[in-house]
């Protein structure tokens, strides 16, 4: 991704940031990254204005003088001094703790009580928060704790109820910071151990997402500052948040028993409630919410069976290329988190979106309430009947159906299932569910007449030689099961291959699930999957290449970078995208014995945007500076002062990160184009 010409390219030296706020260059450490993130959360969730703010503020303490990391003044302030500073963040690395006594939140209070008109004040480490309010009493100061500061019209209400039109956006890294906040809350005060606290977090997420969904009501997902400081409000919270799961459970049984119950302690889940409430899950944008959720998933739900989970760019850069449509089904035979289906599901939103644009003839910031509920009931009907998810773990196809419920409602056709199965020994109930989802004949599951079910794969399957199929009844089902020879034969006028009677004594599943998708697609139906390289290269493999060939038409390959699954995977991958050929087309090559000549795109990943430690690389200049751009369209301006300081104007900044995947789409669809492909 390259820079836009309205924008003008600031340089930042290694191992420094731009701040968002005033611009000025920082060291880049752990403590400077929580800054930041709190930063963008003033700005974009409270809505204070940059004027207002100012970083690393020099107080007065009797002889000391600290900085302190954050200051808000009033917005009607006309003096920005240490007398009229109103709010105080102090931003730790996650290693401090909240009781430290030099930088825990003691110093935040000594800084509140130097500030005679501070009245608000925030500690946090990135793992823990504490909200601190300065309250008068009898002639005394006293600190009481609140869920969380005011926004920037300082409304205590919206802190402890808000109200539906109220409920804010999450920012880039903030909702990620929230939840990984809250399950560390649940691991250290309910001593759950990793995966159950995910779970139970799991069902307070989709507490959430249901009452949202409640339009038209109160929102009941709630704790007030009072509640959450005392054991009946707690309980009060508990009984509260009780009564929406009961509605969880019905709504999907699918996912939950109808006995189970939220296991948490009333004082943590009154805590947990607090945090989350503020915020939209459903209006947040997919990459925020994506990035927060699978991150949190893939950190406590890794399993051992050749799950490494598709980095989002990836994830994104696929999508893109397969380009499905509003009227085509979709599915994901190995579906893990979810996150190729959502990517997928909000790629077809937003084509579905530009269409009603044009119906309506108005863009979708103009439509009214009437139009805009007409949308999301088309949005909801294709999310729930156009797109499909596999996986043979119960607790990724839980997590799946969450990530698909947070984005538009889509958990209705998400099964647990082994893909590799003999359809017809998939289990009765999965068999009727598909085929009512589908709009098939049960049957045909059943005797296995057809499983050509969906106009659009786009999977990475598990594979890997240390998860090998062995069985031969599962082996008997494909033709990739068996030994293949490579005989001097005049085939398609060279040496190959042919197959034997004979199974593989072990068969890799990344081989045998290429046939499975194939299966499953329709004729001229489309297929992107992460694959290893070994089977687009390596000699031994040829016979699965043949196999391709012959059936399917290879329109890309896409070569990525050896640390694209690091810090987890070293295997070197590629993104191969085919086109399933037609009843028709095999027949006419089978005539002639020959296959029509045909361009395939091809273009390797050298960049992936991140090192083989998971760490994100961002683009330089030749000197070894980070790149930075405005956040907006204005360029950007810089003054010097009698000092000799430069201070950068108008607007924050991002860091470029070095990430071609970002461009191969926009260059597959201009080859595509070329080559007559209308999809």
């Amino acid at each position: 991704m390259s820079a836009r010409p309205d924008r003008k390219i600031i340089k930042v030296p290694d191992g420094e940031i731009c701040d968002y706020i005033d611009g000025k260059f920082r060291k880049d450490t752990p403590e400077e990254y929580v800054r930041q993130t709190i930063e963008k959360r003033l700005i974009n969730e409270h809505k204070y204005r940059p004027e207002h703010i100012k970083i690393e503020f020099g107080l007065k303490l009797g002889s000391s003088r600290p900085r302190a990391d954050i200051v808000v003044f009033p917005k009607d302030s006309t003096e920005l001094t240490q007398d009229y500073v109103w709010l105080i963040v102090e931003c730790k690395n996650e290693k401090v703790e909240p009781k430290n006594k030099k930088d825990g939140v003691e110093q935040l209070k000594s800084y509140m009580s130097a500030c005679p008109n501070s009245e608000w004040g925030m500690w946090t480490n990135g793992k823990y928060k504490e909200v601190l309010r300065k309250v008068k009493i009898q002639g005394k100061y006293e600190f009481h704790e609140y869920n969380d500061i005011p926004p920037a019209d300082g409304s205590l209400e919206d802190i402890d109820r808000p109200k539906r039109n109220k409920l804010k956006k999450a920012y880039e890294d903030n909702l990620l910071m929230v939840f990984k906040t809250c399950h560390n809350h649940i691991y250290a005060t309910d001593g759950l151990q990793k995966q159950p606290a995910f779970f139970e977090l799991l069902k307070l997420i989709f507490c959430k997402t249901i009452d949202e969904q409640n339009v038209g009501k109160p929102i009941e997902f709630y704790a007030t500052s009072k509640e959450r400081s005392n054991p009946d409000g707690q309980l009060t919270v508990k009984n509260r948040i009780a009564k929406i799961f009961e509605r969880v459970k019905k709504q999907y049984p699918q996912i939950f028993e109808s006995n189970d119950k939220i296991k948490l302690q009333p004082r943590s889940l009154a805590w947990i409630v607090s945090e989350l409430q503020l915020y939209s899950l459903l209006e947040t944008h997919v990459d925020v919410k994506g990035k927060a959720y699978e991150e949190l998933v893939g950190a406590n739900l890794r399993g051992d069976r050749g799950e490494f989970f598709t980095p989002r760019n990836i994830m994104r850069m696929a999508v893109e290329m397969i380009n499905p449509k509003p009227d085509e089904k979709v599915c994901d035979t190995s579906c893990g988190t979810g996150g190729f289906l959502v990517m997928a599901m909000n790629h077809v939103i937003e084509q579905l979106k530009l269409e009603i644009e044009k119906d309506f003839g108005k863009p979708e910031k103009q439509w009214s309430e009437y139009e805009k509920n007409i949308v999301r009931d088309r949005i909801k009907e294709i999310a729930a009947s156009n797109f499909f998810g596999f996986d043979i773990n119960p607790d990724l196809v839980k997590a799946t159906k969450m990530n698909m419920v947070m984005n538009n409602d889509g958990s209705g056709n998400i099964y647990r299932n082994d893909s590799l199965l003999p359809p017809h020994e998939w289990s009765g109930t999965l068999k009727k569910q598909l085929a009512k989802a589908l709009n098939i004949d049960s049957s045909n599951i059943i005797n296995h007449k057809t499983i050509e079910f969906f106009d659009v794969i786009v999977t990475n399957p598990p594979f890997g030689s240390k998860i090998p199929i062995k069985d031969s009844h599962l082996l008997e089902q494909f033709s990739l099961g068996y030994i293949w020879r490579n005989e001097q034969q005049k085939i398609h006028k060279g040496s190959g291959w042919t197959i034997s009677s004979d199974f593989q004594s072990s068969v890799p599943p990344e081989q045998l699930f290429i046939e499975r998708c194939l299966q499953f697609l329709k004729p001229g139906g489309r297929l992107a999957i992460v694959l290893p390289d070994s089977i687009l290269g390596n000699p031994g493999l040829g016979y699965i290449r043949q196999w391709l060939i012959e059936r399917t038409r290879i329109v890309a390959s896409v070569d990525l970078h050896v640390d694209t699954f690091q810090p987890r995977n070293g295997t070197q991958t590629s993104v191969l995208i085919v086109q399933k050929k037609t009843k028709k087309e095999t027949e006419a090559e089978q005539k002639t014995g020959k296959i029509k000549p045909y361009n395939i795109f091809m273009a390797m990943v050298e960049k992936i945007g991140h090192d083989k430690r998971g760490n994100t690389l961002f683009k330089r200049d030749e000197q070894g500076n980070e790149l930075w751009v405005p956040e907006g369209s204005n360029i950007f301006e810089t003054d010097t002062t009698a000092d000799g300081d430069v201070t950068v104007k108008a607007e924050r900044k991002v860091r470029l990160i070095d990430d071609q995947s970002r461009e191969v789409p926009a260059v597959f669809a201009q080859w595509k184009k070329q080559e007559g492909l209308s999809w």
